[in-house]
């Protein structure tokens, strides 16, 4: 061979090695990022080829697949009453992705997970139609129906959660929107998506409110307050006085505007009967006997101060903050910058009915193919919160908040259970100008002793009168309804 015919063939074959090494770099080095590429049509094709598995609860299916009118993608997906369930499943568009359960747990729904590889090669092997396997959620189709129905027009969420395993037993945000309507790739699809857009609807209804708005908790805060004024030994029982002045002047303030009370006699109040009729002066000024790193402490146990909460959708993050002796005072009564999601406020309430347990909140009990299990999700502890004994004060304390004359929170009474409950009405906007949310926290135990549910409910109702905005009246029937829900879907 001639000498320029030799180095013709040796470029040649440099150029079919780096082919070859292309070609292998692409399969398989590169493969699973070109397989997730959002601009990869052939990932959506395939993904919207066959019926996608259902997201399931109390046994049945709250999602569905329905054959597309046109386009490449064969099946779009459907829900059951979708605005009562988008802030559980999120949704799943062929035009604009998905979110929350609907993509955590993608590659079951579309059967394309490995688990599901056996079961996939026997239905290649038969000849049946590929299928996406189940999830199983925690969730109480009765519970959920009542926080619904019980929000109603009003802005707010709900959380509720079985305190001994953590399960989420209802989880609902309002306004809502229906996932079904963009869930295909047509024009109508886009204008039913831009119309849910917080650029265009200032309500916002794909907020998640129940898992990623953080608001002041008010005054269901003192609960963590009290569970701190117990656990560091300031006061020594629920009935002894706490040797505080009505009005309190905050530290290292002129006094000129100190803090006071709505309701009660506050002055030298009992631990029991401040938190009965929500004394603030009390839990501020034990706020800053605390001091501020033992508040923060004793928040944490309870949930606070994690960014990293999945459930498995990833919750907000629930902030006690470091702050100065007259804020930290503010923060103990639920105001300043203390800022928690509903989902937290339902953990504190599942830890205290728990005595003291916090147990981590989750909402998929099981992934199945062909109603065998893949996966199992197993209770896990979080924190020991408090004491046992302290906690048994605080049931105390809560359940006097729902059952005596004097406590806030009457309108959460079931009959048959015992209910203890803290109200809270949240200031909002620069010196409490706008309207306040209104809080509570609740839980509920039986004749067995058995506490099945604990709910937080936050209400911002725009339209309601400002002196008719209280935790008691716009929060508490609907936390009863969802309690009872519950109760009864057990009897």
């Amino acid at each position: 061979m001639n000498k320029p015919l030799r180095r013709i063939a040796v470029f040649c074959g440099l150029l079919i090695l780096a082919l070859l090494l292309r070609n292998n770099y692409l399969q398989y080095v590169k493969a699973d990022d070109l397989a997730d590429d959002t601009e990869n049509r052939r990932v959506n094709i395939a993904r919207y080829s066959t019926p996608r598995g259902d997201i399931i609860v109390d046994g049945k299916a709250i999602t569905g697949s329905v054959e597309s009118e046109s386009g490449d993608y064969k099946y779009k997906r459907t829900w059951t009453n979708g605005p009562m369930w988008a802030p559980v499943t999120g949704y799943s568009s062929q035009a604009f992705g998905a979110n929350q359960l609907e993509k955590l747990e993608d590659g079951i729904l579309t059967g394309t997970d490995d688990r599901l590889f056996f079961r996939n090669t026997l239905d290649m092997l038969t000849g049946k139609e590929k299928e996406g396997g189940s999830v199983v959620t925690t969730l109480n189709g009765a519970a959920q129906k009542a926080a619904f129905e019980g929000l109603g027009d009003k802005k707010g969420a709900v959380a509720a959660i079985e305190p001994s395993t953590g399960k989420i037993l209802a989880l609902v945000s309002t306004p809502s929107y229906d996932p079904s309507k963009f869930a295909g790739n047509s024009n109508k699809d886009a204008e039913a998506w831009n119309a849910v857009q917080k650029k265009n609807n200032p309500d916002d209804p794909m907020l998640n409110r129940a898992l990623r708005e953080v608001y002041p908790p008010g005054s269901t805060f003192k609960v963590v307050t009290a569970a701190a004024a117990l656990e560091n030994g300031e006061v020594s029982g629920i009935d002894e006085a706490t040797k505080t002045p009505d009005p309190y002047p905050l530290p290292l303030t002129d006094g000129s505007k100190p803090l006071t009370n709505q309701h009660g006699e506050c002055k030298n109040a009992t631990l029991k009967y401040a938190l009965m009729v929500s004394c603030n002066t009390v839990f501020a000024k034990l706020a800053d006997n605390i001091g501020n790193e033992k508040m923060i402490e004793q928040a944490e146990k309870f949930g606070f101060n994690n960014p990293e909460l999945d459930t498995p959708v990833r919750a907000a993050e629930s902030i006690y903050p470091e702050d100065n002796r007259p804020q930290n005072a503010m923060d103990g009564i639920g105001q300043a910058s203390n800022r928690a999601t509903p989902l937290q406020m339902a953990m504190v309430t599942a830890a205290i009915a728990n005595d003291g347990k916090l147990m981590k909140p989750y909402m998929v009990d099981q992934l199945t193919s062909n109603l065998d299990p893949i996966a199992t999700t197993d209770p896990e502890e979080l924190s020991q919160a408090v004491s046992g004994e302290t906690a048994q004060k605080l049931q105390k304390m809560m359940e006097a908040v729902v059952n005596e004359p004097q406590g806030t929170g009457s309108s959460a009474r079931i009959d048959g259970a015992t209910v203890g409950g803290k109200t809270g009405t949240a200031q909002h906007g620069l010196n409490n100008s706008e309207k306040p949310y209104a809080w509570f926290i609740s839980y509920a135990k039986l004749s067995d002793g058995s506490a099945p549910v604990a709910v937080a409910v936050v209400v911002e109702d725009g339209a309601a009168n400002r002196d008719d905005i209280s935790g008691g009246g716009l929060a508490g029937p609907i936390a009863r309804d969802v309690m009872k829900a519950v109760i009864d879907s057990k009897k």
